[in-house]
């Protein structure tokens, strides 16, 4: 079962944060904090800042200016007992393919014993889902059996935060269903807070409860995937066949019209269908307008939508 957290306050404190290579401003003043728990999504376009943000977290990268802490610690100056809380699962781990799964798991607890008390291999292993797949050798393994490892490696100490980049990239659609499952079932049993990154819109809709959009050095916008989708358009469009015929209208409050829609149909209403904007409407739409030069407009209308 699951373990409370050693940390007591947030996961995640990130003040005004700034990051700048020669004259370009990567991140310019971000503002951030995540409670434990639960599965938060960074999203954003290419050069957006996501990579260089995770990276200050986890430690990896210096900062130009700003407050950040991680766990109550600066990452910065964080040492080895407070990097054995971290989990860190990167796109790609160069291994050795030779190795069995086992062996490769056994040896890496070795790290952590010093810090915390690292989950066993069969219990890591069963945890992840591959078990029957313990003497196997690495190389043999398929592309999701691949990724289950390598989050097995990155919780392997037990983190209380678990970062995530990029993590189903390649990955065929039972092989996404089966990491995802993974995803839920570590914050259900052990609480684990996790920072994920991805370009799939799909993904980071079905994985966490809250999304963030980074762009321009900046978050622009920050809610669940409902909040974000209702903040990008508030208009609904209701389908239904009706006397053979297809109907389409768009309305401000579907509720309301499907409830008139029904009471005065008489049965000759089928196929009913009400489609609202996605998470992926919404992204288009917020990154379409900061691109365009309306990023202050854009922010306020999604802050005032997500409240």
């Amino acid at each position: 079962m699951g373990h409370p957290p050693a940390h007591d306050g947030p996961a995640i404190a990130v003040s005004d944060l700034r990051m700048r290579y020669g004259d370009k401003d990567v991140l310019k003043g971000l503002d951030l904090t995540v409670h434990p728990g639960g599965v938060t999504a960074l999203l954003g376009p290419n050069g957006a800042g996501k990579t260089t943000t995770i990276e200050i977290l986890e430690g990896f990268r210096g900062r130009s200016d700003g407050r950040v802490e991680v766990l109550g610690v600066d990452p910065a100056t964080g040492g080895e007992a407070w990097r054995a809380k971290l989990g860190v699962v990167l796109q790609e781990w160069r291994d050795n393919g030779k190795w069995k799964v086992r062996d490769a798991v056994t040896h890496f607890a070795d790290y952590y014993r010093p810090y915390s008390e690292p989950y066993g291999p069969d219990e890591l292993l069963e945890l992840v889902g591959l078990a029957e797949q313990a003497g196997q050798r690495i190389r043999t393994l398929s592309g999701g059996q691949r990724r289950r490892l390598d989050v097995a490696l990155g919780i392997i100490g037990r983190p209380e935060l678990l970062f995530l980049d990029e993590p189903t990239t390649g990955f065929d659609p039972h092989a996404r269903r089966e990491f995802h499952e993974l995803i839920h079932r570590l914050t259900d049993l052990d609480g684990t807070t996790i920072l994920l990154t991805t370009h799939d819109l799909d993904e980071a809709e079905k994985l966490a409860e809250r999304i963030l959009i980074l762009a321009g050095g900046r978050i622009i916008a920050d809610g669940s995937p409902d909040q974000l989708a209702r903040a990008a358009s508030t208009t609904a469009e209701v389908k239904w066949i009706q006397d053979g015929a297809l109907q389409i209208h768009p309305t401000d409050d579907a509720t309301d019209f499907v409830r008139k829609l029904l009471a005065t149909d008489d049965g000759a209403v089928s196929e009913l269908e009400i489609h609202r904007a996605s998470l992926e409407d919404a992204y288009l739409e917020l990154v379409a307008r900061f691109e365009a030069g309306d990023a202050d407009t854009a922010v306020d209308t999604f802050k005032e939508a997500t409240r």
